[in-house]
């Protein structure tokens, strides 16, 4: 039998966060170890509860959610974020996206989606809309220079076809259908597209400390 999801909130609204935490904890297969108004100690947070996905606001008090995610990912790599949202502000996505993040919803997403978007992510999947997927092929095709010595940071041409589908609108079984591969094989290559973009950031950022 699979074990139980565990989820950690951070959500500053008290009565978001709570509805989340009362959907989460009244759902067979997942429990919510951990529900917090800010990021504030979070590596404290974190270690105390233990979660397997996270939930985070992007805009909080104080530490902000992109922020937060950095942090997450440079200590707890294994744990899955999703960044949550009131309206579908692109650049703070793909920067949350960069610095992390493993997919990303909108605050007034239907209950059922939520779950279903907890599942997906820890089940190893990445959704991407196609805002975010234009905004990807336009940063590799007109602002990153090739790296030589980090080939993981580029785009292969099949990851370049799937991101143009996916700005057409295709969703990832039409994409399946015309490109003869499987849902969960075009699944891998968005998760590998989040991976390139978060590669790239780190490689920048490494740079720029130099």
């Amino acid at each position: 039998m699979r074990k139980d999801i565990s989820v950690a909130l951070f959500e500053d609204n008290y009565l978001l966060r709570d509805s989340y935490f009362q959907l989460i904890n009244g759902t067979p297969g997942f429990t919510c170890v951990g529900a917090f108004d800010s990021a504030a100690d979070i590596i404290f947070k974190i270690k105390r509860s233990e979660p397997d996905v996270i939930l985070m606001d992007i805009d909080m008090p104080g530490m902000n959610g992109i922020e937060a995610v950095q942090i997450i990912k440079q200590n707890f790599s294994s744990i899955y974020i999703i960044m949550q949202t009131v309206f579908e502000d692109d650049d703070k996505i793909f920067n949350a996206i960069q610095a992390g993040a493993d997919g990303y919803i909108l605050k007034k997403t239907p209950p059922a989606k939520i779950l279903e978007s907890i599942t997906e992510v820890y089940d190893g999947g990445a959704p991407m809309t196609p805002s975010i997927a234009a905004k990807t092929l336009q940063l590799f095709r007109f602002g990153i220079k090739p790296m030589q010595d980090k080939k993981d940071a580029q785009l292969t041409d099949r990851q370049k076809e799937i991101l143009e589908g996916i700005v057409s609108g295709m969703s990832y079984k039409m994409l399946a259908e015309k490109l003869s591969l499987s849902i969960d094989t075009i699944r891998y290559h968005v998760k590998n597209i989040y991976e390139i973009l978060q590669v790239h950031s780190r490689f920048e950022l490494m740079k720029q400390r130099k």
